[in-house]
C-alpha cells in the first residue's frame, strides 16, 4: 500500500514499554517492550522520516544556521 507508514517510532516504542512496566509485564530483553525499542531505534537510524527524527533535524538545522549567519 503505497503511503501507508507502518513503521515502529521511537515515541511508539516509549509509549508501549511505559505501558508494559504499568502493567507489570516483563521489561528486560526478550520481551515485547524491548522489540519495539529495538524496532524504533533501528527505523530511527535508518532515516525513517519519524515525526520525531523530522523535528530534531529541523531543530538543529535551524539553530546551527542561525550561527552561522551571526
Amino acid at each position: 500500500m503505497p503511503g501507508n507508514n507502518n513503521q515502529m517510532s521511537k515515541s511508539d516504542a516509549s509509549r508501549i514499554q511505559s505501558s508494559q512496566a504499568k502493567s507489570g509485564n516483563a521489561t528486560g530483553s526478550n520481551s515485547f517492550a524491548a522489540r519495539t525499542q529495538s524496532a524504533g531505534d533501528k527505523n530511527a537510524n535508518a532515516g525513517a522520516g519519524t515525526k520525531e527524527t523530522s523535528r530534531g533535524n529541523s531543530n538543529v538545522e535551524s539553530s546551527s544556521s542561525s550561527t552561522a549567519k551571526k
